[in-house]
């Protein structure tokens, strides 16, 4: 039982570490969301809305993970 409740802890301070890094990305992520992401909405190009294309594939693709949506759904 002794290596079950070790193992259950290690597992929890694994996963806090991993859902700190994550709030602190989606906090870094909304932060540059505030700031259109450094553009000047007077000089902005199509590079620019192609890299926030990808950004929002790529989250849509944790929030289908997580709610088991599109190629997730179970």
């Amino acid at each position: 039982m002794k290596i079950r409740a070790t193992n259950q802890q290690r597992s929890l301070d694994a996963f806090l570490a991993c859902k700190a890094e994550f709030d602190a990305l989606l906090a870094e992520s909304q932060r540059a969301s505030a700031d259109h992401f450094g553009t000047d909405p007077d000089t902005v190009l199509w590079a620019q809305a192609a890299w926030l294309t990808d950004a929002i594939r790529q989250l849509r693709d944790i929030a289908d993970q997580h709610f088991r949506r599109g190629e997730c759904a179970a």
